[in-house]
């Protein structure tokens, strides 16, 4: 007989490459920070995570180093990842250790086997079970999509390393396109701007700040009135210096950058069955993810692909929410977990 599971112990995850999240049976959503963390490079310790590492970014001395573990949604560094996972499933814990937590976390599609495999090791240290969710299916649940129904529904989630658009249906991601612009490219093609239209290198938390203060995927008569100082080292001179940019400015940058993302849902479209195709242009598009947030982005979908877009309600959880309700609806929601992933409930 399979026994309900100990609430307490049951942990989502989404290890996502700008943020991580983490939600706790009985608690929510008990954590939210960014997936970076400082190391002493002479004693190998732990010296932040999370947010008080991310504040170290650029200004840390020699024998500091702040290292984000996850690019383009993969393991870059094993041993940091593995740091960061434990970390902040105490912080998220008030400090204190749990015990053997069953871990459910939201994972790229486009990852290797070899990669689901470090990712799985990395987590199970500590951990009683690691089960891994792709990430489409996970959001598409977090955003209350009827995954279980014999329809199609469409999931765009815009991450921070990778894009992903999904067609799901029955329990199942009937097609599935992953590509690797996303949060990250954004903010590097507003550093490759400003370096060729201005001359000045800006920092990665410069270029982020610019995206999330004046970016947007369309022009806004309220918003594109906005100026924002910018302040970097001036290439030619060597010393810092302080540039004037208009939202016109941020959104040029973007341009390429979002029309890739566009073209990806666009041959997602293109695959999909003309049955399911029906469903997504009666109910529409679903956008999750940090992306999502992203000023008029909807509507510049909406555009281009001729279907209502809406944003889930809370895009930023929409993973580790989907993550959340794997465990407490097993019963009907465990057929989205990969097969070798599948809880055995009996084990309680």
């Amino acid at each position: 007989m399979i026994r309900p599971f100990s609430l307490a112990r049951n942990v989502g995850i989404d290890l996502g490459t700008a943020n991580t999240l983490i939600y706790i049976a009985g608690k929510g959503t008990v954590l939210s920070e960014p997936s970076v963390v400082a190391i002493d490079v002479n004693t190998g310790k732990l010296i932040g995570t999370g947010g008080e590492a991310h504040r170290m970014l650029g200004r840390t001395p020699g024998n500091i180093r702040t290292i984000r573990p996850l690019r383009d949604g993969v393991i870059a560094d094993f041993d940091a990842t593995e740091l960061m996972i434990k970390s902040f499933i105490e912080k998220g814990n008030e400090g204190r250790r749990m015990m053997a937590p069953r871990l459910v976390i939201g994972i790229p599609s486009g990852v290797t086997g070899v990669e689901r495999r470090a990712l799985r090791d990395a987590a199970l240290v500590g951990a009683r079970e690691v089960h891994l969710i792709d990430e489409p299916m996970a959001a598409a649940i977090g955003a209350g999509l009827p995954v279980v129904e014999p329809v199609g529904t469409m999931i765009v989630d815009i991450g921070g390393g990778t894009t992903e658009v999904a067609v799901i249906s029955l329990r199942g991601i009937v097609i599935c396109e992953s590509l690797r612009v996303a949060g990250d490219e954004l903010n590097g093609a507003i550093s490759r701007y400003m370096k060729k239209t201005h001359n000045l290198l800006i920092g990665e938390r410069t270029a982020e700040d610019i995206k999330v203060r004046m970016g947007s995927a369309l022009p806004n008569d309220d918003h594109d009135s906005m100026m924002m100082d910018v302040r970097g080292l001036h290439l030619a001179s060597g010393l810092p210096r302080t540039v004037t940019i208009a939202c016109g400015d941020v959104r040029e940058a973007l341009e390429e950058s979002l029309g890739t993302i566009v073209d990806l849902i666009k041959k997602t479209l293109e695959r999909t069955p003309p049955e399911l195709a029906s469903d997504i242009a009666e109910r529409g598009i679903m956008l999750a993810g940090g992306g999502a947030k992203l000023r008029g982005i909807s509507d510049l979908i909406a555009r281009e692909t001729g279907i209502v877009t809406h944003i889930a309600e809370n895009p930023l959880e929409s993973v580790v929410l989907g993550c959340a309700r794997v465990l407490e609806d097993y019963g009907r929601l465990s057929r989205v977990l990969e097969p070798n992933d599948q809880l055995r409930g009996s084990l309680d």
